[in-house]
């Protein structure tokens, strides 16, 4: 009902507030956010501040935080499936085969228990036993390259592969590997299709695969 007062109530209002306020800051001037009002500010403090609250809340920025970056976790294993990535069979073995190589490492083969078929859990048992008896370890990084993949009759792919040096026992009462091997040593994995997937059946002679000119990545 402000807009409707009698002008001559208005004028006294007016001049009463004068009065009583004479070096009172005018709050009535907009003032941008955050920003400049157009005007030059001395740095000396004003003698009268105003006392009127705010129309803007005010806002307390939190020192922002810096996180550390985690660092990747380095592979046990890799697996470099060269001209056969394509090939199902080949796929599964690239997920499977660090599973493989971390129960070798721990020798532990408790994971391969769980998820893996009972004829290959076998064959990497023994491995395992074979390992702890002699006091053979396993160190990683190591490297697999896949040199070919085969159907064989059993509805099985039989997946050829050269381990690098590095995916041996090493010995530590001779010091030395357990397959002397420098240019890596072949095997053969077979791969068989289940309901989760290709997942190894079984290991199986390794006749006829040759290693002497891989690469190995690690």
């Amino acid at each position: 009902m402000r807009r409707f007062a009698l002008p001559a109530v208005a004028v006294v209002g007016v001049l009463l507030l004068s009065a009583c306020s004479k070096d009172s800051d005018d709050g009535g001037r907009p003032v941008p956010v955050g920003g400049d009002s157009g005007t030059t500010t001395s740095s000396t403090p004003s003698t009268a501040p105003s006392t009127a609250p705010s129309s803007e809340p005010t806002t307390t920025t939190a020192p922002a935080t810096t996180a550390k970056p985690t660092a990747p976790t380095a592979k046990q294993v890799i697996v470099q499936p060269g001209n056969f990535a394509s090939n199902p069979a080949v796929q599964g073995l690239v997920t499977s085969y660090p599973l493989y190589f971390q129960a070798l490492v721990s020798k532990d083969d408790t994971i391969l228990k769980k998820r893996f078929p009972s004829f290959f859990y076998a064959d990497v048992s023994e491995e395992i036993v074979d390992a702890k008896r002699n006091g053979w370890v396993m160190k990683p990084p190591g490297s697999v390259v896949v040199v070919g993949a085969k159907a064989t009759p059993d509805d099985t792919v039989a997946v050829q592969i050269c381990r690098s040096q590095r995916t041996q026992y090493w010995d530590p009462r001779t010091r030395n590997w357990t397959v002397v091997a420098p240019k890596g040593s072949p095997e053969v994995i077979e791969m068989i299709q289940t309901g989760v997937g290709w997942l190894p059946y079984r290991i199986v002679t390794s006749k006829g695969v040759n290693c002497a000119a891989v690469r190995y990545p690690a």
